[in-house]
């Protein structure tokens, strides 16, 4: 499912945001990326898939049938403890929420990468 270009201003939020969580680099304008962004950090270095979400409060069963195409994307790449593959949903008002893409599940975090005790959905 497309959801449009990304609006600047979503990437701009993003990088704010991930500057609370160490450094941020942007990875160009390609529309083949991979990821928007990278925080390093000691560990885990998050690389980051910005969307604009048209229901940001929808239940993250939604969510990931919604983003189906980008969470399999994340899925195939290689994986490793020390990266946190995450999904960066912003509703056209300004809302975020945020998403760990985990083998079999997504697991939704604060803005500082901490997973939210029981929002999380498996077989996602």
């Amino acid at each position: 499912m497309s959801h449009g270009p990304l609006p600047y201003q979503a990437i701009d939020e993003a990088i704010a945001i991930g500057q609370f969580r160490g450094r941020v680099q942007v990875n160009g304008t390609l529309h083949e990326r991979l990821f928007d962004i990278t925080i390093a950090t000691s560990v885990p270095v998050a690389l980051v898939s910005v969307k604009t979400a048209p229901r940001i409060l929808a239940p993250v069963r939604e969510i990931a049938a919604d983003f189906h195409e980008d969470i399999l994307r994340f899925r195939t790449m290689i994986r490793d403890t020390a990266v946190s593959c995450e999904l960066w949903l912003r509703s056209r008002h300004g809302t975020w929420r945020f998403f760990r893409i985990v083998s079999d599940q997504l697991i939704e975090l604060d803005r500082n990468g901490t997973p939210l005790a029981g929002k999380s959905a498996s077989g996602c």
